[in-house]
């Protein structure tokens, strides 16, 4: 007693702000750092989406803010634009700063059982960052190779003429991955270990589920890929020969372990956003969870498929055609659970009473613009039918209508429901909804275009159609123009949100502690949650979803109350 009484002080002392904010073990803060340095990556991709849509809308033209895009600058601004929105946004929104924030809160512990593995994992991720910041400017420009970097465009500066950029893009790549390890390891170990009283399998909320399996497929997944991408590194610096078939080598081994890793790669960005969206659709329809145990068996079923439809991204690279017939197979059977999740969520909908308040509106919305990326899916995941389409803008729309659900209208999505947990205040619901409108009308606006230009043959790696006739008519090229104005609406209108966040921090209306009337444990402790959460650690009595309960008064019934 006499050593913890001594010690006590130090365990209090007031910290410094590098001691609170930038080298915290505090899950909160690790957690607000990844969502505010993704948040800066998302404009970085965005400003290089608005650079490369204008030069398609207006070939040869100066594009205000940044000048004349030559096809090296092309290759570069869509290759980065594709890495950072995936690798810099998605996950370290969805995966690693939503998971830091919610699994202590909602499983009910005071932080991860491994707090400084978590802010290593933190500083090698923003290392990363800086790695892939500084490959957009050394000499030769930024890598070209595409995201998916495949030989030999990757493997050799002389196709790529960069040969600072290539290098720097893989190890920038590589150290992301090795966050990501580690913040899965931490996620999985404390929601093995630390959970409250109470709180069995049955009664985790499905967000924490969906972290959790989305975690252990990446770190299943991923070892092939940083194998690859070693000797992708050899090969573009020591003059190996793994993929260069003149000396011995084959490019198709890349896009094997490329896509081993890149296609349970989708499902490790999609878990997390499904379970958002589960989350918010039960408490604004104040329902419970339509089939909680299906929701949780397809999500495995989800994961062990994941690992076998790779090469549907290989139809035309010369594969065995039976192969192909096992791989569209595979494809149309992983489409199974994701419909069947969809199906339970609109189930759960049905007969709720429904408020349409901005975090259900974007789950709405999630639904919508996920299923037409889905359906979009069979016709690619077929090898008769995506032989035609492989490569073309058809490719482009179908993987937009599943990444922008995922990655963007998920983010919005848990923003707007998390937000007063997260920083006690509450966000302005008329600028929610304005900015809402203005992103989902303007997001179909830029893509519906692409499935037509798509179907029609347009390649979506030629950065100006003026040198391809058949596909520079006035037509095609108003299709052109009609996305690329539709880009600049959508990118207009993240300007309010901005605003919205900023200044619903500084001056929002003081958030209560449970203002949603949700059920999950995070809502029973203070907003925003003090160090350590809880001044007492909460015990669990229920499931997650208890909502409308014909045997209690109040429509919810918080996990931690007794009956």
């Amino acid at each position: 007693m006499a050593q913890m009484e001594d010690i006590a002080p130090l365990l209090h002392a007031k910290q410094s702000f590098w001691q609170k904010y930038i080298f915290s073990t505090d899950h909160k803060v690790i957690a607000m750092q990844y969502m505010f340095t993704g948040i800066f990556m998302a404009l970085v991709g965005g400003f290089m989406s608005y650079v490369f849509r204008m030069q398609l809308a207006y070939p040869g033209e100066s594009v205000p803010g940044y000048g004349i895009v030559s096809a090296l600058d092309y290759n570069a601004l869509v290759t980065n634009h594709g890495t950072i929105m995936i690798f810099w946004v998605a996950m370290p929104v969805l995966l690693a700063g939503l998971g830091n924030f919610l699994i202590p809160l909602m499983i009910g512990c005071d932080d991860m059982v491994f707090p400084r593995l978590n802010r290593l994992s933190y500083q090698i991720f923003f290392l990363s960052t800086v790695v892939i910041l500084v490959s957009l400017v050394v000499p030769g420009g930024g890598f070209g190779g595409a995201w998916t970097a495949y030989p030999p465009l990757s493997s050799e500066a002389t196709y790529s003429l960069t040969p600072w950029g290539a290098p720097l893009w893989v190890i920038a790549v590589a150290l992301e991955f090795v966050a990501f390890l580690m913040g899965g390891i931490n996620f999985v170990t404390t929601v093995m270990n630390s959970r409250a009283p109470g709180m069995k399998w049955n009664k985790i909320p499905i967000i924490i589920w969906m972290i959790v399996i989305a975690s252990i497929l990446f770190m299943v997944s991923v070892g092939p890929l940083v194998a690859g991408a070693v000797m992708l590194l050899f090969d573009q610096l020591l003059g190996t020969s793994f993929y260069n078939p003149a000396g011995g080598g084959d490019p198709l081994l890349w896009q094997h372990l490329f896509w081993f890793f890149g296609h349970p790669e989708v499902y490790v960005v999609l878990l997390p956003a499904m379970g958002i969206v589960a989350e918010i659709i039960t408490v604004f329809a104040r329902k419970k969870l339509f089939a909680y145990k299906i929701i949780l068996y397809t999500t495995f079923a989800t994961g062990l498929l994941s690992f076998v439809v790779w090469a549907h991204h290989q139809f035309v690279a010369g594969i065995d055609p039976r192969m192909a017939n096992l791989f569209t197979i595979t494809t149309l059977l992983i489409s199974i659970p994701i419909a069947e999740m969809l199906f339970v969520y609109i189930a759960t909908l049905f007969g709720g009473s429904i408020e349409f308040k901005t975090p259900m509106l974007w789950a709405l919305a999630f639904i919508a613009e996920f299923l037409i990326g889905g359906v979009t899916g069979i016709h690619l995941g077929s090898s008769g039918t995506d032989i035609y389409l492989h490569d073309t803008y058809f490719v482009l729309a179908h993987f937009h209508y599943t990444f922008f659900p995922i990655a963007i209208i998920g983010f919005f999505a848990a923003i707007t429901y998390w937000f007063p947990k997260m920083f006690g205040k509450m966000m302005n619901e008329f600028w929610g909804k304005v900015h809402f409108w203005g992103t989902i009308i303007a997001f179909n606006g830029i893509f519906i275009p692409l499935f037509i230009l798509g179907a029609s043959g347009q390649h979506r790696r030629v950065y100006n159609y003026d040198h391809f006739p058949d596909l520079a008519s006035e037509k095609f090229q108003g299709l052109r123009e009609h996305a690329t104005i539709w880009l600049l609406v959508l990118l207009a209108f993240q300007i309010p949100f901005l605003i919205n966040f900023i200044v619903s921090i500084r001056k929002g209306r003081k958030a209560e502690r449970n203002p949603w009337r949700a059920n999950t444990l995070e809502w029973t402790t203070a907003s925003p949650p003090p160090h350590g959460n809880w001044e007492e650690l909460p015990t669990v009595y229920r499931g997650p979803y208890e909502y409308s309960s014909p045997d209690r008064e109040d429509d919810f019934w918080p996990q931690d109350e007794p009956a």
